[in-house]
């Protein structure tokens, strides 16, 4: 499935996500899913984010097996049905933005919880979704820099076509 696809089914569940449980669950999912794609990128994705995309997939690891994870035996992992990041920029933003999201659900639970384990297990999460999603950004900022070295004109498109320099004033005037 694709990256912007499994992106949005992530935020649908999170924001359906009922209770406490749920959205750890949700926030793990989150996680492995940026894992996955800076997996992918790191082998697949453009050269120039390949090293950045390699450390994001190494972001946040769980510190047991996968498979052991609760979230396995009760549904699986939604990670696991990647198969293409067909829009590079438009995937890591949606995912540096669905990470966002995780952060302030685990910041309220976080807030919600006399749970001494559950507030550090949330501070993890946190921290490493944070983590993540400075990842993400400096792959955003290397493609852009790619984009800027290979068009240094400024020329870009707009809806009317190649825009080359700086918009003419109204009416051709000074």
């Amino acid at each position: 499935m694709e990256a912007e696809r499994l992106i949005e089914a992530g935020r649908r569940a999170l924001a359906d996500s009922a209770d406490v449980p749920a959205v750890m669950a949700e926030a793990w999912q989150a996680q492995v899913l940026a894992r996955a794609m800076g997996g992918h990128l790191a082998r697949c994705g453009p050269a120039e984010v390949r090293t950045e995309a390699g450390e994001l997939s190494d972001t946040g690891a769980p510190g047991g097996p996968v498979s052991e994870h609760p979230v396995v035996i009760a549904g699986g992992v939604r990670a696991s049905q990647l198969t293409a990041v067909t829009d590079v920029a438009g995937a890591l933003a949606a995912l540096a933005h669905y990470l966002g999201e995780v952060g302030i659900a685990l910041v309220g639970v976080a807030c919600g919880t006399d749970e001494e384990g559950l507030y550090w297990q949330c501070i993890e999460a946190i921290d490493a979704a944070d983590e993540s999603v400075d990842r993400v950004h400096g792959m955003l900022r290397r493609l852009a820099e790619h984009e800027r070295e290979r068009d240094p004109g400024g020329e870009r498109d707009g809806p009317y076509g190649v825009i080359r320099g700086p918009a003419d004033p109204v009416g051709g005037r000074p």
